[in-house]
């Protein structure tokens, strides 16, 4: 008795990558808003630490280092800034790639929202030099 339902093996073999490359774009969607959180929180705080060690210094309390409240923020800034840039890359990449098998478009919301973050970003971080000149 054959069940009619049978399918060849080239069938199941077409639905396993199917499923495969939907795994990787969902991977890849997750890993670039692993990268919008870490660059969220470094931006974040960087700019928070530039204004409450700023605002320190402006209510007189002597800093062991005068400069650190610029260094500290523009650190944590540009380090934010820059991990957006490269996770947005990465992504890019991994889309680029996923493209070989099936058809897939890289303007899917997590990149648009990685693209707000990095203009975010340098527009903080160019505010605080800016602020500073």
């Amino acid at each position: 008795m054959t069940n009619p339902e049978a399918r060849s093996t080239n069938e199941l073999a077409e639905d396993r990558t199917d499923l495969a490359a939907t795994r990787t774009l969902m991977a890849a969607d997750r890993t670039l808003m692993a990268w919008i959180r870490t660059a969220l929180s470094m931006i974040s705080f960087g700019f928070t630490i530039y204004k409450v060690l700023q605002g320190f210094k402006d209510a007189g309390v002597h800093l062991a280092h005068p400069n650190s409240p610029r260094s500290v923020g523009l650190f944590l800034t540009g380090m934010g800034t820059v991990s957006m840039v490269l996770g947005t890359i990465e992504y890019w990449a991994s889309i680029s790639q996923l493209r070989s098998f099936r058809r897939v478009s890289v303007w899917r919301p997590p990149f648009f929202i990685a693209l707000v973050m990095a203009c975010s970003g340098s527009f903080v971080f160019l505010s605080i030099i800016i602020r500073l000149l």
